[in-house]
């Protein structure tokens, strides 16, 4: 008997479920969704969308292959099983940038035949490496000539508004994403932006007036009302999306100066031969069984291009640094890297939080690599953030059954970068209590030291 369970996050949407079975993902449509899936099918801009791989393929199957969790669907699709699902309070700016694009693209091609969206969430976007694709195949419905764009406030808190936070105040949105999971609410953002950055067609539009139609349906003014009667012509709706798009397009994040780490493969502390021996170790790592890795502190992407080229499948790679996160996002589109940088505070990753404390995946519950590279990571956790090293080692391992892990000692001088304010108590940051660590925990395969202050590459198997 196949483990059928329902996607934890697909319960919303009573046309149709999200279930997953193995290394399958089926989707459910209902009788209320059947027709307007047919017609949407039916249309050449459904073709176009799957030929430009905008959406996930779709493949109609026997319903049986879900027993009776099958029964009443008219239909059941299969979807391709992506590697990892990742959130929007997971993007850095130019992920958050191009999976809004591609949801305005999605739309503005759709409309060529008469097809709309029925939301416009950030949710319904994943990546495979850099690109993104839609993946809710039940947001599609016919257009109704006339009708207002129903997803556009839900497309500004969820796209545009954490993309303004950046862009002109400077601020990251991951946390604040994070924290309302539904975005940046339009009376916030308002309130936040100076009133001379306002003063523009775009910013009246879709934020100032957002706001005011807001605070209308809280006050139930009859002005709402009126608004809610008023026609949309199919033309000034595509030019809508249009000049949001070029709006969009144009946006860069606000520069706020170099951040700590972005130029760490400029000025870490090894030498050009050093660099070369760490490099080679880590590629020798890899091996035939190895197909997906986690970076773990993957800054711009050096070492992720390393195990790419020895033959890995894709890589995700997590940092808490956003312009490195940026740099590493440019070096995989340029290089055509199958590979995913995604923001991640390592000492407070993303829990299992939303409806129910289950709607959003914590970190480490969506999914196991094959393989790990923890490289100038442990440090910081185990000094800067004051997290115990064995406990350190141990959240590691407990990732992946493999891996490389890099030790760096007191003597080094970028451990001593964190130390030079603050005083030293991590009596137990030591090599031996490393190794020791992981020894406990897993068998060590292969060792070697990469620099003269005594850094030390290890590779573990639990």
């Amino acid at each position: 008997m196949i483990d059928i369970r329902k996607d934890r996050g697909s319960f919303r949407d009573p046309r149709g479920s999200v279930y997953i079975a193995r290394d399958h993902v089926y989707r459910t449509v209902m009788p209320r969704a059947a027709t307007d899936f047919d017609a949407v099918r039916s249309t050449a801009a459904w073709e176009e969308l799957l030929r430009k791989q905008w959406v996930l393929p779709e493949d109609k199957v026997d319903p049986e292959v879900l027993g009776d969790t099958g029964k009443g669907a008219i239909y059941v699709l299969e979807h391709p099983k992506l590697p990892y699902i990742s959130y929007p309070y997971e993007w850095s700016f130019p992920l958050l940038k191009a999976a809004a694009l591609l949801h305005l693209d999605v739309h503005l091609l759709a409309l060529k035949d008469n097809v709309t969206l029925t939301d416009a969430s950030a949710y319904n976007i994943q990546f495979q490496g850099p690109n993104p694709v839609f993946i809710d195949h039940l947001s599609f419905r016919p257009y109704h000539q006339g009708e207002f764009w129903i997803g556009h406030r839900q497309f500004c808190e969820q796209f545009l508004n954490p993309l303004l936070l950046r862009s002109v105040l400077g601020v990251p949105a991951n946390n604040w994403y994070r924290g309302a999971q539904e975005g940046v609410d339009v009376s916030e953002i308002n309130r936040l932006i100076p009133w001379r950055k306002k003063l523009s067609w775009k910013m009246l539009s879709h934020v100032s007036l957002q706001a005011r139609f807001q605070q209308a349906s809280i006050d139930n003014s009859k002005k709402n009302n009126v608004i809610g009667k008023r026609k949309l012509p199919k033309e000034a709706f595509i030019q809508m999306l249009s000049s949001l798009r070029s709006w969009i397009l144009k946006m860069e994040p606000a520069d706020t100066g170099k951040t700590v780490w972005v130029d760490y493969a400029e000025t870490h502390s090894y030498t050009d031969q050093e660099v070369a021996v760490k490099k080679q170790f880590v590629h020798d790592f890899v091996h035939a069984g190895i197909r997906t890795v986690w970076d773990i502190g993957c800054n711009t992407g050096d070492y992720t291009k390393v195990v790419i080229r020895a033959g890995v499948d894709r890589v995700i790679g997590f940092d808490a640094d956003q312009k490195a996160l940026e740099l590493a996002y440019e070096r995989a589109c340029s290089n055509e890297l199958p590979f995913l940088p995604l923001f991640l505070d390592a000492a407070n990753p993303s829990p299992m939080q939303g409806w129910a404390e289950t709607e959003r995946m914590g970190f480490s519950d969506r999914s196991s690599p094959d393989a790990i590279i923890a490289l100038a990571l442990v440090h910081h956790l185990a000094i800067g953030r004051n997290i115990p090293l064995d406990q350190v080692v141990s959240w590691l391992v407990g990732l992946s059954r493999s891996g490389i892990i890099e030790f760096i000692p007191k003597n080094d001088a970028m451990v001593q970068k964190l130390l030079c304010l603050r005083e030293d108590v991590f009596d137990d940051y030591n090599e031996d209590y490393f190794l020791k660590s992981l020894q406990s925990r897993a068998r060590i395969t292969r060792t070697k030291v990469v620099s003269a202050s005594g850094r030390r590459l290890v590779c573990y198997e639990r």
